[in-house]
Order: structure tokens, then sequence, then C-alpha cells
């Protein structure tokens, strides 16, 4: 999604950016060129309920964008930040220690296609981690355009299908712990699809740029070994028509506030595995 102006100031020199999200609550250093932080990062890490004392774990989290907004927003959670890039890493390291957050925040350097044995080396056992979220390249070659910019290729187009990045997961999570991911609207039967097999009580959020426009994103929750039936909740406009932020969209993008997916009763239903 398109930033504004009133979501991101920076400074620039050589190749990276030193840039303010939420309303400049959190700097994060970024590469100039190729996948840059939007939009999407916030909209996750709002709808990433987290209590303290869990043990969250971003997948393919680049700078740390949305893994270092839920640490800044829910005091005595631990995140660990897992991507791919060395240069991406480095930076989401670095914006952890910037940002205060370092005594709680760790980076691990791992693909996400990693086998089993390397995450353990890496210091998450599986099943250790009360949630897990992503944001999970979702822009397929085979029938999309994709940008010529390296970077930015690596960060949309789909190395991995998505049911690798939830079957990892679904590895990764304690019982009924709680997935939490941004997807394409279009991909709604996709993401469904890849849920299905090891989770359940799934809630979608459409977001709509405006209140007369299809969905763009979705956010969705999932936890894991529960066979509670879908949810298909309100949806966010992130503007008004006439194209003004809407309070909602303010409040989430501007001032940390959380848009959760799941309430915490749910997962007392009698309906659990």
């Amino acid at each position: 999604m398109p930033k504004t102006a009133a979501d991101f100031s920076g400074s620039r020199s050589s190749n990276v950016t030193d840039d303010a999200v939420l309303g400049g609550r959190l700097r994060l250093k970024q590469p100039r060129r190729g996948h840059r932080v939007g939009h999407d990062a916030i909209l996750l890490a709002a709808a990433t309920a987290a209590e303290a004392g869990e043990h969250v774990v971003d997948l393919g989290a680049g700078v740390g964008a949305a893994g270092l907004a839920l640490a800044a927003r829910v005091p005595g959670i631990r995140v660990t930040l897992v991507e791919v890039v060395p240069q991406l890493i480095a930076l989401a390291a670095e914006n952890a220690a910037r940002n205060g957050l370092g005594d709680r925040v760790r980076t691990v350097l791992l693909d996400v296609g990693a086998p089993a044995h390397a995450f353990t080396a890496a210091g998450l056992e599986l099943g250790s981690a009360a949630r897990v979220l992503m944001n999970p390249p979702f822009h397929n070659p085979t029938y999309q355009n994709v940008s010529p910019d390296p970077g930015r290729r690596l960060a949309h187009a789909a190395s991995l299908p998505l049911a690798a990045w939830v079957a990892l997961a679904q590895r990764l999570l304690q019982p009924h712990g709680v997935v939490t991911l941004i997807w394409r609207a279009d991909g709604l039967a996709e993401v469904v699809a890849a849920l299905s097999a090891g989770f359940g009580a799934i809630a979608l959020r459409p977001v709509h740029p405006r209140p007369d426009a299809a969905a763009i994103r979705l956010l969705v929750g999932a936890e894991k070994s529960s066979r509670a039936p879908l949810s298909l909740l309100p949806g966010l406009c992130l503007n008004d028509a006439e194209g003004r932020p809407t309070p909602m969209a303010e409040a989430i993008l501007r001032q940390g506030s959380a848009l959760p997916l799941m309430d915490r009763a749910a997962f007392d239903r009698p309906s659990h595995a």
C-alpha cells in the first residue's frame, strides 16, 4: 500500500534511509532501494494480539518493522525476527537496539524453507512460540508482473508457496498458538486452503482503500489445532470517501493502536481438538 508523508519521514544518506513510522514512535533504517516498509507491516502488527511473557516469531521480518511495532506496543513479550537477507537482518538488529528493544528482540539469519534442525540450531525450538506473524511474499511471478529491482522482487515474488510458510508456523507454534498474516484480497481461497489443514478459528478482516472500493488486503488470524468455524470480521477502511485517513486508520498507523482479530475467549471454546 502507498505511504504518505504523514506516515513516514526520513533523513537519507548513502544506500540506507532513516525513517519514522507510527507517528515517530519507531525509527527504522532500511535500504533506499528495493522493498520499503509500508502500511502492511504496521497493520500486521496491529492485528497480532500478544500478552506479556509470550514468545512471538516474525517470519520474513525484513528490517523488523512488524515485530518491532508489536514489541513496542506490548511490554514483556519476546520477539524473534527471522530473515534470509543478511543486509536486512543486520538492519533489523540495529533497529531493535536503537529503539530500546534490544533486550527483548533477537534476530536470526535463516531461510523460511530451511529444515527443522536449522531452526533448532538457531534457538527456535519447534512448539516454542505462542504466536507467529508473517507477511509472506504474495506475487506469483508465473502470472503477475514483478519489480525488476532484485530486493523488491525477493520481497514480493513468491519463492515458496504460502502453504510452506503456514506449515512452518504450525511447527513453531505451541498447541493452540496463533498465526497472524497479511495477504492479498484476491488470494482469499488460497489463504483459507493453506490454513485449513492445521488451523481453525480462522478470522478474516478485509482492508479497503476507501468505502466504495474492493478490498486490497486481508488480515488473517488462525489458531493451531482448533476446530472452531471461520469468522468474517468487519472491514477496515484506510480512507474516507474524500480520501482522508479514517480515525481507525490514523489510530493504527500513527498511534500504534491494536486491531485484534481473535478474542482470547475464542480459545476456550469446547470445539477445540
